[in-house]
C-alpha cells in the first residue's frame, strides 16, 4: 500500500510540473522627485564670490579641500552636485582643458555628449552646458568663467551604480536645477 501512495504522488507531482516558468524582468522603484523652490545662494553664504540660485531641496556642504569648493547634497534623491572653484591666473587654458577632460572621460560610457554655450556678457559670465547622455558616472556637467579671474566647474553624481532608464527623473530634475545655476550665475 505504501508503494502505491508513493508511486501515486510522485506521478501527480511529475504530470504538475508540465508549465515552464519564465523569469520575470527586474523593476524599479518609482522614483518621486519634489517641487523646487529656489532661494539666492549668497543669502547663505555672501563671502564666496558667486551666486546663482540654488534649488531649497539642496544642502549646501562647503569643502576643505580648497577655497569656495561646495557640495550641493539632495537628500531626497542622495544625489550631489561636486562645484569647484579656481581663481585665473593666466591658466585660463590649462582650466578649460582640465574640465573638457574631464568631461570626456565619460566618453565611453556616454551614447552622446551634447553641450550647450552660455554666455551673459552683463554679468561677464561665459560657459558651456554638458549633457552626459547614457549610463555615465556624471549624467551633467558645466564650467563658467569671466575669462579673467574666476573659474567655477560643477559635475552632477548620484550615490548610485549608474543607470540611465531607472533615474531619468532624477537626471531631469538635476538637470532642470543645473540650467537654472547656469543661467542665474553672477560673479561678485
Amino acid at each position: 500500500m505504501r508503494k502505491i501512495v508513493f508511486i501515486g504522488i510522485v506521478g501527480i507531482m511529475c504530470m504538475a510540473c508540465n508549465k515552464v516558468s519564465i523569469p520575470k524582468p527586474y523593476g524599479y522603484y518609482r522614483i518621486t522627485v519634489p517641487d523646487t523652490a529656489y532661494v539666492p545662494f549668497e543669502q547663505q553664504y555672501p563671502a564666496y564670490p558667486y551666486t546663482f540660485d540654488l534649488s531649497a531641496n539642496a544642502v549646501v556642504r562647503p569643502q576643505k579641500a580648497e577655497p569656495y569648493w561646495i557640495n550641493i547634497y539632495y537628500p531626497s534623491l542622495d544625489a550631489t552636485i561636486h562645484c569647484s572653484y579656481k581663481p585665473v591666473r593666466k591658466n585660463l587654458r590649462d582650466l578649460t582643458n582640465d574640465a573638457l577632460d574631464f568631461v570626456y572621460r565619460n566618453a565611453s560610457f556616454a551614447t552622446s555628449i551634447p553641450e550647450r554655450e552660455y554666455s551673459h556678457p552683463e554679468a561677464n559670465v561665459h560657459g558651456v552646458l554638458f549633457n552626459l547622455e547614457g549610463n555615465t558616472a556624471s549624467s551633467c556637467q558645466f564650467f563658467v568663467t569671466d575669462s579673467t579671474r574666476h573659474f567655477f566647474r560643477a559635475s552632477v553624481y548620484c550615490n548610485c551604480p549608474p543607470n540611465a532608464d531607472s533615474l531619468a527623473p532624477v537626471y531631469n530634475y538635476l538637470r532642470t536645477d543645473v540650467i537654472r545655476m547656469v543661467e542665474s550665475f553672477e560673479w561678485k
